[in-house]
């Protein structure tokens, strides 16, 4: 429970602004770091320093002081903790006594220090070896019946270096089994793209937004998941650029917002309104405003109107008639119903997307995270290819990714499905044979563990355990594994819920330097704009026993594969030769890597798209039809509720800052299910009581959370919300998009089932 009573406020003001500014000097406080994080805090994000360890958002091209955000600050901080969680806090601490602290508990205790391995007689982790623990590591891997029986995972955090090697490791081992981060959130992107225009990433750059005539945010919070996004909107917005926000909860940021860098907005209190239309819709509702202005848009070229970039469309796609057809056959009184929203309303989207010549859509979790969620995706294409808007300067698709090189490990080979022509350069580059099957996403890697075909989990990075869905068939499968490695710098759920053996590996994190036997390295990242940048940390380490990821992961490669011609060894200390291996590996995006990623700001990576080019098997960008108008299967129940699980403004991913939400106005709890006051009020339940929420599924599993507290907001009707990764429990296994693997956290389907036990 949190340490203050929970208290629950509107919250009115401006986000950003001196409250942003006030959370940052806190957290510094907090962690006992204020001199060395605010040191820190002017290397971050700068040429010559080193990436935020949070979002994924590109730096401005036009380089202040302060490139960093509150969200980045607080990131920042509890890597930088003065806190330490060494042998003996293990030995005062059983692991069944660390399972019943809190996720936040757990996090305060801050940086992991040297390698430890879990003691089954005593049920307490004790010191081990860096060179026994990579033994045990061996001795499991090469003791499977087929490399297939093992699952490696990886955070969105792992830079490209490590990622890559990790790659080429776990298919030298004989293996595609990759679940990673982007599994839980934009593997529709990356899977519902492809066949729409022939890349799974978004083609708009950070100078698109000084361009654009329009701007749509739909289904995400870029205040507090990506709050640096919010300088870009704000100037849009002061040059008139309307901004469309589409998302079931009215968030803060996208309403007003004061920038902590201007002087003039933060000396008068200032702010700038963002969004100049909040489509309020339903949870799912997405597909039906889609297809409700391509409508408008057909309905004005039947009359007459010149709304279609009809030379585009027959040069550059297919698909158009089938488009064409669906969208005229949708009714609109479904529409508005399936949408939440008036024809109205959609009809005044249309025509700010039918007025601007140069239209960016963004997206988030609010679209990837439901059971068509590839499909919705594709159906943003069909938006934009009407109108032209790619390979123009303003214009373009663009998933808004959360971790910080997520998309860079998808690029450099973190991925369970890898394509014929890359493995084929595998081969050539490395001279072994790469499995070709596909491996398993993070949902099937979880029955792998409960069918018991899966014997080793490693996680380099995360807290794998924590993020993935339906929490207690997870934990038990989990549970079931002979050996799990966790590689991190901070004590997780993750390693506490373990194999019957289990190594905690710390690494050193991004803000701290790197040291080898060739001198100091850096890293690379690749941002959610495609472009690839330097990080080279600046902090010493916390402890002299971390160790880099690409250490780690060539030291574990020995220990596996003992007759490797890899030549692991130099990779230890030379990443100029990693580097040099990706480029080889992928010459069409990588050529010439040494030198480009000297330039300050980094390079872009090609984007075919942003050229009007077209890497699809036809050669053409494709309409792509999703019929109907539902992104969920429906459920045949009257008190069905659909719950969206959403990140707190004091968190990042699992990690809990604080029990603190500013923006939604709650302080000192996390057990929240915010709620339509008409929905509580029909269901005979006050403001304020403390409800238990349960699962509509069909498996026969009971899954039920206790002890929710109702908190009236502006939800749609048949919606509500509450915190990930608590409600996770709630969100079935099964239910999740079947072109790529991703949970439908945004739209499960529950029931209040009425007063909890107090």
């Amino acid at each position: 429970m949190a340490e203050d009573r929970p208290r629950y406020k509107n919250y009115t003001s401006p986000a950003g602004g001196w409250g942003a500014a006030a959370a940052t000097a806190k957290v510094l406080l907090e962690q006992s770091v204020v001199t060395k994080g605010s040191r820190a805090l002017l290397a971050m994000n700068q040429p010559g320093g080193f990436k935020c360890p949070s979002c994924a958002f590109p730096d401005a091209t036009c380089k202040k002081t302060l490139e960093f955000c509150e969200n980045g600050a607080k990131a920042l901080a509890h890597e930088a903790t003065k806190f330490r969680v060494t042998r003996d806090f293990f030995a005062q601490h059983s692991v069944s006594a660390l399972m019943e602290q809190s996720d936040y508990w757990l996090e305060m205790q801050g940086r992991l220090t040297e390698p430890m391995r879990y003691d089954a007689t005593s049920d307490h982790y004790v010191p081990v070896s860096w060179d026994e623990a990579f033994a045990l590591i061996g001795r499991h891997l090469r003791g499977l019946d087929s490399p297939h029986h093992a699952e490696f995972y990886t955070s969105g955090r792992t830079a490209n270096e490590a990622g890559f090697l990790y790659s080429i490791f776990v298919r030298e081992f004989g293996t595609n089994n990759f679940p990673d981060c982007s599994n839980m959130c934009h593997e529709p992107t990356s899977r519902g793209l492809p066949p729409a225009i022939g890349v799974g990433k978004g083609t708009v750059i950070l100078d698109d937004f000084e361009h654009a005539e329009a701007i749509f945010v739909i289904g995400q919070n870029p205040g507090t998941n990506s709050p640096r996004m919010m300088t870009n909107l704000v100037e849009a917005r002061k040059r008139g650029v309307p901004i469309v926000a589409v998302n079931p909860m009215p968030e803060r940021a996208l309403i007003r917002f004061t920038e902590p860098q201007d002087v003039v907005q933060m000396a008068t209190f200032g702010s700038t309104p963002i969004a100049s239309e909040f489509v309020h819709i339903k949870i799912g509702g997405d597909l039906a405003l889609l297809k409700g202005m391509m409508k408008v848009m057909f309905e004005r070229e039947a009359a007459g109107e010149s709304i279609l970039d009809h030379d585009f469309i027959a040069e550059h796609t297919e698909g158009f008639a089938a488009l064409k057809a669906d969208i005229e056959a949708q009714d609109w009184a479904a529409m508005v119903a399936a949408s939440g929203i008036s024809e109205e309303q959609i009809r005044r989207c249309a025509d700010i997307y039918i007025r601007s010549k140069a239209t960016i859509i963004c997206y988030g979790m609010g679209i990837t995270q439901h059971q068509l969620g590839s499909r919705l995706v594709q159906q943003i294409a069909n938006m934009l290819l009407l109108k032209g808007n790619f390979g123009r300067p303003g214009a373009g698709i663009s998933p808004i990714r959360g971790h910080s090189n997520v998309q860079g490990d998808r690029t450099v080979g973190i991925d369970e499905k890898p394509t014929e022509a890359y493995l084929d350069r595998v081969r050539e580059v490395f001279g072994f044979d790469p499995p070709r099957g596909h491996g398993h996403h993070t949902v099937e890697s979880v029955e792998a563990m409960e069918k018991g075909t899966a014997r080793v989990f490693i996680g380099l990075g995360g807290n794998f355990v924590r993020a993935i869905p339906d929490t207690g068939r997870s934990y038990d499968a989990m549970r079931k594994l002979d050996l799990t490695v966790g590689i991190a710098t901070k004590l997780n759920r993750g390693h506490l819920v373990h194999g019957r053996e289990a190594l905690i590996l710390p690494v050193i994190a991004r803000s701290e330097r790197i040291e080898t036997a060739a001198g100091e390295q850096f890293v690379t990242i690749e941002d959610s704009m495609s472009n690839v940048t330097a990080s080279r940390g600046v902090l010493d380490p916390a402890s002299a026993d971390c160790k880099p990821e690409v250490e780690i992961v060539c030291r574990m490669a020995l220990a596996a594969l003992p007759e490797s011609r890899t030549g692991w060894a130099r990779y230890i200390d030379d990443y100029g030769a990693v580097r040099d291996k990706i480029a080889e590996v992928y010459p069409a995006l990588y050529e010439g890597f040494a030198e480009r990623i000297e330039a300050p700001m980094g390079f872009h990576l090609d984007v075919a798209p942003r050229r009007r080019v077209w890497l699809t098997p036809n050669g053409k960008a494709n309409f792509l039809i999703l019929p109907g108008l539902a992104a969920n299967a429906a459920v045949d129940d009257p008190d069905m509720l659909r719950l969206a699980t959403v990140r707190s403004h004091d968190q990042f991913n699992t990690t809990i800052y604080s029990y603190n939400d500013r923006y939604r106005g709650v302080s000192g709890d996390r057990m929240i299910l915010f709620v339509n006051a008409e929905d509580r009020a029909a269901r005979g339940l006050e403001a304020g009581a403390k409800v238990a929420l349960e699962t509509i599924a069909a498996d026969g599993i009971e899954r039920r959370v206790e002890g929710l507290t109702l908190i009236d907001y502006p939800m749609p009707r048949g919606a509500v919300a509450g915190y990930y990764p608590e409600l996770n429990p709630l969100l079935p296994l099964e239910l999740f998009d079947r072109i790529s693997g991703c949970p439908a956290a945004k739209s499960i389907p529950v029931r209040i089932a009425g007063a909890a036990a107090r």
